[in-house]
């Protein structure tokens, strides 16, 4: 059921009625001959595997105003990279592949780490900020838009509803994060119900009402892997190479845009994709590193903010937390029954102690070093630093797409 809620800092587009898709086409149509928009779709080879990939794309065939699509291939060798460039053909646009395992790739990066750029952590974080350093090389494309590649229901009219606030001339946002409904027959979304939301709301607890955490706080699914930002605001911000990505990112936007310039858009009723393991006993996998990492980055944030964490903070931080969590999966538990949802209050409890446990280990490695791994630079930095390598790496991909 749609609402119109504005409680908050960040303005909330909410689906209030069913427009058409095509209604919405035809006036981003219009602008984007004006404002160029880029598609960036980060992908592992094996997401071409699933059945959700080659509906995106199929999806993606039938949107007419996307200037370009990029996609950011990661772990995939010569004939994987070719077969992805092969399924990704077709589009009504033009398209490139960034290979990140190819050797031309490889001596870009070689010549980073030379520069004293630290880029110890490949991944999701390191590939996207990579290929935007390439869509970036292209200095007139006004609006470049980012969505997840494990999408079950995906519709083109997510990409229409994330890209249209930050496009249209008559609004002034320059960064939209999309939200949903993570559920099916039951609640999805755990790092962010039980993780996520108590931890901020523990913070402001014990911090107070802060300007950044209420803005953290207002997003309705901060984790969410969908947003669209102006050029201008990308090549000024810095990345996380870890699962922190998205927290950091909301950072960067808080400190580089004004609130008042920043959205976040329904993009759909609900959304389906593959789901993370959970499992205590391995803190390096799925969603208890996601949580760890996502901790760290929060507690770095607040450092650089002047805020002394101490140990009695910690202290107090973990047990607010797992009474912040209880009153969430009270909560939780009655919407599941109004719904005649499932509802798994033993699994959910569960949930809470392996976040427990990566809250501690988020404490223990932020006491030992509060630095942590570096964030990826703005590529104003890189092209600072190394004036013509943006010019290159587009030179590579074009050379890689090339090849027969």
């Amino acid at each position: 059921m749609a609402d119109f809620w504005q409680h908050g800092p960040v303005t909330v587009l909410q689906r209030l009625r069913d427009r058409s898709v095509e209604d919405l086409e035809k006036e981003i149509n219009s602008i984007a001959r004006r404002r160029k928009i880029v598609l960036l779709l980060p992908a592992l080879f094996s997401e071409f595997e699933t059945p959700a990939m080659p509906a995106i794309i199929a999806e993606i065939r039938k949107v007419n105003y996307l200037h370009a699509v990029i996609l950011s291939l990661d772990k995939a060798n010569e004939g994987e990279f070719k077969k992805a460039r092969e399924l990704m053909s077709g589009l009504p646009c033009s398209v490139k592949v960034v290979w990140h395992d190819g050797p031309g790739m490889e001596g870009l990066y070689q010549e980073l780490r030379k520069n004293d750029f630290k880029l110890a952590h490949p991944g999701k974080g390191q590939s996207v900020w990579m290929t935007l350093g390439y869509i970036l090389s292209e200095r007139d494309v006004y609006a470049i838009a980012t969505h997840d590649c494990d999408i079950v229901n995906y519709s083109r009219e997510m990409l229409a509803r994330l890209v249209y606030p930050v496009v249209h001339p008559a609004t002034d946002f320059e960064f939209s994060k999309g939200y949903y409904a993570r559920v099916t027959d039951r609640l999805y979304g755990r790092v962010t119900r039980l993780f996520y939301m108590p931890l901020i709301r523990t913070l402001e607890r014990i911090l107070g009402q802060t300007p950044f955490l209420n803005y953290l706080d207002n997003f309705r699914y901060a984790l969410s892997g969908e947003f669209a930002m102006i050029a201008s605001l990308a090549m000024g911000i810095r990345i996380s190479p870890t699962w922190g990505l998205e927290v950091s990112l909301l950072s960067e936007i808080y400190q580089r845009a004004s609130v008042n310039r920043i959205c976040q858009v329904e993009i759909a009723d609900y959304y389906e994709h593959k789901h993370q393991v959970l499992e205590k006993n391995r803190p390096n996998d799925g969603l208890i590193r996601m949580a760890s990492d996502i901790a760290k980055a929060l507690f770095r944030v607040l450092s650089q903010d002047g805020v002394v964490l101490s140990n009695a903070f910690f202290r107090t931080l973990l047990t607010a937390y797992i009474q912040e969590t209880r009153i969430a999966i009270e909560k939780y538990h009655a919407l599941s029954l109004i719904n005649g949802l499932q509802y798994d209050r033993h699994a959910e409890i569960e949930a809470v102690e392996a976040f427990v446990d990566s809250l501690r280990c988020a404490v223990s490695e932020f006491v030992e070093d509060p630095v942590g791994i570096p964030m990826l630079p703005a590529w104003a930095r890189v092209s600072a630093a190394i004036p013509d390598f943006q010019d290159r790496l587009n030179e590579c991909v074009e050379r890689d797409n090339a090849a027969g």
